[in-house]
C-alpha cells in the first residue's frame, strides 16, 4: 500500500507543479482548452499539491493524511467529472486533448481499481 500512496503522490504533485508554474503552456501542450488568464488552472495545481501533500503525510510512519479510502474517492470523482464532460462533448476540443483526458480517466480508474484491491 505504500508504494501506491507514493505513485499517488507524484501523480499529483507533478502536474500540480506544472500548472502552478506554467499554466497556459501546460495546457496548451497537452491540447486542453486554455482559459485567458491562468487563475483557474493555477487553482487546480494548488489542489493537486494538496492532496499530494495529505497524500505524503499518509504515506509517512505516523499518518494522519488523506489516507487510501480518501484517494480512491478524489479519483473516482475525478474520473467520473471527466468521463462525464468528455460524453456530454464539453471536454476539449481538439482529439489530442481528448486523448490527453481519456487516457487520464483511464489511469485514475485503473489505479483505483489496484487501491481497492489492497485494502
Amino acid at each position: 500500500m505504500q508504494q501506491l500512496l507514493w505513485i499517488e503522490t507524484l501523480l499529483k504533485f507533478i502536474p500540480g507543479l506544472l500548472l502552478i508554474i506554467a499554466p497556459l503552456t501546460t495546457l496548451r501542450v497537452l491540447g486542453l482548452p486554455r482559459p485567458d488568464a491562468g487563475f483557474w488552472p493555477r487553482l487546480c495545481g494548488a489542489l493537486l499539491l494538496g492532496l499530494a501533500g495529505a497524500t505524503f503525510i499518509e504515506g509517512t510512519s505516523k499518518g494522519h493524511g488523506l489516507g487510501m479510502a480518501g484517494v480512491i474517492v478524489v479519483n473516482l470523482t475525478g474520473a467520473a467529472v471527466l468521463a462525464s464532460l468528455l460524453i456530454l462533448e464539453a471536454g476539449p476540443k481538439s482529439r489530442r486533448g481528448a486523448i490527453a483526458v481519456w487516457l487520464t480517466v483511464c489511469a485514475l480508474v485503473l489505479l483505483s481499481i489496484t487501491e481497492i484491491a489492497t485494502l
